[in-house]
């Protein structure tokens, strides 16, 4: 048992490293899910045809699949105990984000199959985002507790993707409240409109 337990401490690298590394992917997967939004957004502004595989969808699925894997690593830390403090707080809530994130996307591609292209209130949509909000925040968290400096410059890229994605929650919960006049102005940028299922 000592011995596979040495075996496994030299191969992994050290909490500091793995914490490092979670927040990375965290915070990159965010941000790539939020570039390939606006590219999605910027698709719907020339009219490209929609599609569920689209590249931009994949881009967006390649951001999920970021911060899925950043959680993954980091269950991995909190189950093997060797991480403590504010960082274990932070990587449980990386996790729920990605559990939101991957739910949400998966009920996306039901709802595309059952109800074909929808608008920007969804039931789908806000759990994603939401999602997106969560592993933003864990990201920056894990980030803000480093101490080197070259990962302290990446701070300010945490912050707005927490920022980003915030907006992108707070304006998407603002069309439950005030649908067709937002709607209205946003209507000929989202081609499919504000449709609520």
């Amino acid at each position: 048992m000592y011995l596979k337990q040495r075996i496994i401490n030299s191969v992994l690298p050290n909490p500091q490293t793995l914490t490092i590394i979670v927040s990375l992917l965290a915070t990159l997967g965010v941000l790539l899910e939020l570039l390939g939004g606006i590219w999605d957004a910027s698709s719907h502004a020339v009219r490209a045809p929609e599609q569920f595989w689209s590249i931009q969808h994949v881009a967006v699925y390649f951001g999920v699949s970021t911060v899925a894997a950043s959680s993954i690593l980091g269950f991995l830390m909190l189950h093997k105990k060797i991480i403590i403090g504010k960082s274990k707080t932070a990587i449980k809530i990386i996790i729920l984000g990605s559990i939101l994130q991957i739910a949400a996307g998966y009920g996306d591609s039901v709802s595309h199959d059952l109800f074909g292209i929808d608008g920007l209130i969804s039931w789908s949509h806000q759990p994603l985002e939401l999602g997106l909000v969560l592993s933003s925040i864990g990201g920056y968290l894990l980030l803000s507790h480093r101490k080197n400096d070259f990962f302290k410059k990446l701070v300010p890229v945490s912050i707005f993707t927490v920022l980003m994605s915030s907006c992108w929650l707070a304006f998407s919960l603002s069309l439950f409240v005030s649908a067709i006049p937002v709607c209205t102005l946003v209507y000929e940028i989202f081609s499919s409109g504000c449709a609520v299922l």
